[in-house]
């Protein structure tokens, strides 16, 4: 039987179930989906309960604390839409909510700033390009599927990482983390002085395109290379593969991972509007979409809310916790673990033990995508994938089914979930061409200053997880030249914790980097609280990082 995956990567696999088996044209995660061991049983203190039990136990929670105590945490690790069916009963009772983002909320507000909306190019785009430039994404990992559509292309990839597709590249620019907003600003100027410009794109889209010109002169030339490791022959030989070439530049996530990563992921922005990609076969600017694009959603109830990075959980007497790890995947780990140890009331609603689950008062797990009725959208390409119920499941509750049980419980209106799903069914998601009306480029620059004493953390997806599901890494990733032995036991440190792993060497990193895979157990201690300037947005990789021996 047909169905769709609910992870929230970029691929949105077709999967086909039968007689227990798992097939289609599957990510890693999915390969191995079966074997990943899910929480059966609800549990209250410690102690095993029934699920009428663990129900009536979150009633009670629920009745004996005032809404203004009671905070609701969504995960955003599934994009099944009718997850959000349970932020419709908490905004209604009066509780408070989260907005902002742990993963791409600053990239996309860049976009936003500078088109005015994020319309993702569409993949058939990429398939038409002639030239493909991979900026800090890698597919292998995280987008599988776009792999076909490579063929005969020029590849050039912009990332301090020697990925997979980076050794397979035309050209590849190892840059030094943080240089990527000034890159993309030194492209736009060299593009301007080698008349590579599409200067009738500009003047009808993009007018104040002579002023950026002049603002990208402000970047000192000879000090920005080497600030950022790349060489003026680098930019000559990117230029020249993109001249009078269809091109799609293709980012990731990691890009934006910086308190100014709207204005990074706008400066991209920028040389592909100088370029004059938008609107044309073939070419683009591909980030994340906006997943909701044409969707009405039916849940929606205006309530309070608090930010997703920094969320002050001692505040409220009861908090639940829906899909999601905070004592994992949110910044700071040390101040989160002492925040949610003063909450009287922590329950756990999900699929799989984790840090935070194991600390929860209450836990009730949660059915899979195979075991309900379900559809979900992508942020790579504008579709909706019908994600019906294939398999019956003993244990466990579904998103709707614990609303209803709450909404009938606290006398607040729930429609049926066969009108959910066909309200998203009739939603009108329909591939639009990226185009812009009018582009509003950047007009001030923010020299950030960089510590060269310490080494950039950088913190990819794995292959092996997705955040803190699956099988996790536990390694951190060195280049051979700092000196460190394979597997040897090391402390990385930054200023706002610590976590002790095992090395693994690879010179596929630059010297000035550690790499430690997101969804690492203890990552978390390394980061900091900030927001993004816009966007609201987690900034992992705005932390610097020192490594010791522990012999």
């Amino acid at each position: 039987m047909k169905t769709a995956c609910p992870l929230d990567c970029y691929d949105a696999c077709d999967v086909i179930y039968n007689d227990g088996v798992i097939s289609g044209d599957l990510c890693p995660h999915l390969h191995h989906y079966e074997k990943y061991q899910q929480i059966t049983t609800p549990t209250y203190k410690g102690a095993k309960i029934s699920l009428d039990e663990a129900l009536n136990k979150l009633k009670e929670i629920l009745k004996s604390s005032d809404a203004k105590d009671i905070l609701y945490y969504k995960g955003s690790g599934n994009f099944g839409l009718m997850q959000e069916v349970i932020e419709h009963f908490f905004s209604s009772f009066g509780a408070t909510l989260t907005d902002g983002s742990l993963c791409d909320g600053a990239g996309e507000a860049g976009i936003v700033e500078g088109r005015g909306e994020n319309i993702n190019m569409p993949i058939s785009e990429i398939a038409k390009s002639e030239v493909v430039i991979f900026w800090g994404r890698n597919p292998h990992t995280t987008n599988s599927h776009i792999l076909p559509l490579l063929k005969d292309k020029k590849i050039i990839v912009i990332d301090p990482i020697k990925t997979k597709i980076a050794k397979m590249a035309d050209l590849h620019i190892q840059i030094k983390p943080r240089g990527d907003f000034y890159l993309a600003m030194l492209l736009s100027r060299f593009l301007y002085i080698e008349g590579g410009c599409d200067i009738e794109f500009l003047e009808e889209f993009a007018e104040d395109y002579e002023d950026f010109y002049e603002l990208t002169q402000t970047i000192r030339i000879k000090k920005t290379l080497d600030k950022i490791d790349v060489s003026l022959g680098d930019i000559g030989d990117l230029l020249a593969l993109v001249e009078n070439k269809k091109v799609a530049i293709v980012c990731g996530v990691g890009i934006q991972k910086y308190r100014d990563g709207a204005d990074i992921m706008r400066a991209i922005d920028a040389f592909g509007v100088n370029l004059g990609l938008f609107g044309k076969e073939g070419c683009g600017v591909a980030y994340l979409g906006n997943s909701k694009d044409g969707i009405t959603s039916p849940f929606y109830t205006k309530a309070k809310r608090v930010c997703k990075v920094n969320t002050e959980f001692d505040k409220f007497k009861s908090v639940v916790i829906q899909g999601a790890n905070p004592l994992s995947q949110m910044p700071d780990t040390t101040r989160v673990k002492k925040s949610l140890a003063k909450v009287e009331n922590i329950i756990y609603f999900g699929l799989y033990e984790n840090e935070t689950s194991k600390i929860a008062d209450l836990v009730i797990p949660a059915k899979d995508f195979l075991s309900k009725n379900d559809i979900r959208s992508s942020y790579s390409y504008s579709c909706l994938k019908e994600m019906p119920k294939v398999k019956e499941s003993e244990f466990g509750v579904s998103e709707y089914d614990l609303s209803r049980f709450l909404c009938d419980e606290f006398d607040i209106e729930l429609k049926s979930e066969k009108s959910y799903i066909e309200h998203f069914k009739n939603s009108n998601v329909v591939e639009k061409k990226q185009t812009i009306s009018e582009f509003e480029f950047l007009d001030t620059i923010d020299l950030t200053k960089v510590d060269k004493h310490k080494l950039h953390l950088i913190t990819p997806k794995s292959t092996k997880s997705l955040n803190s599901q699956f099988k996790r890494d536990d390694f951190v990733y060195i280049n051979s030249s700092l000196g460190y032995l394979e597997n040897e036991c090391i402390k990385v440190s930054s200023d706002n914790g610590s976590v002790e792993l095992k090395v693994k060497i690879s010179d596929d990193v630059r010297d000035d980097c550690v790499l430690i895979y997101s969804g690492t157990k203890g990552v978390n201690n390394l980061t900091s609280s900030f927001v993004s300037y816009s966007g609201k947005s987690a900034c992992y990789q705005e932390n610097q990082v020192i490594l010791e021996s522990l012999d």
